[in-house]
């Protein structure tokens, strides 16, 4: 397991600056959109054309990208037939959209949508295509080079964007960036895995990779379905907007989800699967997961809860206070992810038939639920819906699928208590201060230092604990893996 360890620690780090760098970089380029060029249609318009894009995503490649990663042998073997499966659906998805096109952003409440999606969209193909010498790095564990090409994407996509923006291009500024920076992804993946991209077929393979990604596929377009349902009930019933609103809240809820989860689930797969095979080494290994993640986790969600209308007022302006509201509870959403997913991806690993049933369950519970609450409360009671399906109605199905695994139900929530605990009092200290101090910078600054100094106490055991054992490669392995298509705007509400 040492080289093993080695490989995992170094791809870990490196992931970690990835999201680090391209997450506050998002974050910036984000802020100066909202604040100088787009208003919240704008927004909307480009949630729309991002809800549709991460639908295609989850199936562009039917899942069999994942077997680069996860079978035995040697990879060039089936990766020309990997690769021709994948491009020939993806071209077949984005067909199929771009004939569909006017019809789906008329549902959705946006018809000026209809270019939006034909553009943007073309992201499709490229995902396609790039899947399989992005695999080969997953697979390898070479996040470096991963981490070089994911930020000149970034600067690419950022660069357009904004140059766009300012010729008042609109909302298209959004997709044109976006389809600027994968193509540089493409190319810089390729360089870096060369000699993937020979396309090549073998029907019984193909046969293979089907059965083993299908399950995959499905169920992480059920995923996909459960975090952008909310998306389509209130572009659908109130407006693109009001959508526009609801994506910025939900974006910003989701940076807990995105710079914890997002890190590990780079290089998680690989590594995970190795252990899928051993149950007592599997169980030790998901909740010593379970304990970091939320206690990375919890201080985010605290904050973004407790400041939720400050901050929103702060970074982004006036304009955007309509999210507060919607904020505070998508944090507890955004919580409920993190773990969650973390579950997903645990089961994944050994049940992933599983998967289908438990996201079913979740995305029907909540086609009822988002839609009688926009009706009565708008946003706000969307985001609500989305907190009590996730919390009540979800998370002990999952609880009870891992207790199943062997992951004991009392080991988990014993990983969680100490940064629940913390949470509460850095939440009460963060209050405090903001209400003694008020608004603005300093008020927001030294609201976040006082939770952070009383939260630290609560998990610095465990963090200590944690550091003193055998490092074992136990992070949650996700899904799918597409390519990151990240705007130069908020984070985008892709998985």
């Amino acid at each position: 397991m040492t080289e093993l360890n080695r490989k995992v620690a170094a791809a870990t780090r490196w992931s970690l600056i990835n999201t680090i760098v391209r997450r506050v970089g998002t974050f910036a380029s984000g802020v100066v959109l909202a604040r100088l060029f787009f208003g919240p249609t704008e927004w909307g318009l480009y949630a729309v054309g991002l809800l549709v894009l991460a639908m295609l995503l989850s199936l562009n490649e039917m899942g069999v990208s994942l077997a680069l990663v996860r079978w035995e042998g040697d990879i060039k073997r089936f990766a020309p037939t990997v690769l021709t499966l994948s491009t020939a659906s993806s071209t077949a998805f984005y067909v199929l959209l771009y004939v569909t096109a006017p019809t789906v952003a008329r549902l959705l409440g946006s018809p000026d949508a209809t270019m939006m999606l034909r553009l943007l969209c073309l992201s499709v193909i490229i995902d396609g295509i790039a899947c399989v010498p992005l695999a080969k790095l997953n697979r390898d564990f070479e996040q470096f080079w991963r981490t070089i090409v994911d930020i000149l994407n970034f600067v690419v996509n950022t660069a357009v964007t904004i140059v766009l923006a300012a010729m008042h291009v609109g909302a298209l500024a959004f997709a044109w960036g976006s389809l600027a920076g994968n193509i540089v992804a493409l190319v810089g993946f390729s360089l870096a895995a060369p000699g993937m991209l020979k396309f090549g077929w073998d029907r019984q393979l193909a046969g293979k990779l089907y059965r083993f990604g299908l399950p995959l596929a499905a169920a992480s377009l059920l995923t996909l379905g459960i975090v952008n349902l909310d998306s389509v009930v209130v572009g659908s019933i109130l407006g693109p907007a009001a959508l526009g609103l609801y994506a910025m809240a939900f974006n910003m809820s989701s940076w807990p989800v995105r710079m914890v989860s997002e890190t590990a689930r780079r290089v998680s797969f690989a590594g995970f699967s190795r252990l899928a095979d051993s149950p007592d080494a599997f169980a030790a290994g998901f909740t010593r997961a379970l304990s970091l993640v939320v206690a990375a986790s919890v201080p985010m969600c605290v904050l973004l809860g407790v400041l939720a209308y400050p901050v929103i007022r702060f970074v982004y302006g006036d304009q955007w206070g309509g999210a507060a509201v919607a904020l505070q509870w998508l944090v507890v959403l955004g919580f409920v992810r993190v773990t969650v997913e973390l579950a997903y991806d645990g089961i994944a690993a050994r049940r992933r038939e599983t998967l289908m049933l438990m996201q079913g369950w979740w995305l029907f519970a909540l086609i009822p639920i988002l839609i009688w609450f926009a009706h009565v409360w708008g946003i706000d009671g969307v985001a609500a819906g989305q907190a009590l399906v996730a919390g009540v109605l979800v998370a002990p199905v999952f609880l009870f699928v891992l207790h199943r695994m062997g992951i004991r139900t009392g080991g988990v929530l014993r990983a969680c208590l100490m940064p629940a605990l913390g949470g509460i009092a850095m939440g009460l200290a963060a209050w405090g201060v903001h209400r003694a101090i008020g608004n603005g910078f300093v008020g927001l600054a030294l609201a976040g230092v006082a939770g952070t100094v009383v939260y630290l106490p609560f998990v610095w055991p465990l963090v200590r604990s944690l550091r003193t054992r055998p490092q074992q490669p136990t992070e949650p392995a996700p899904a799918s893996d597409p390519l990151i298509l990240t705007a130069a705007g908020p984070e985008v509400k892709v998985p």
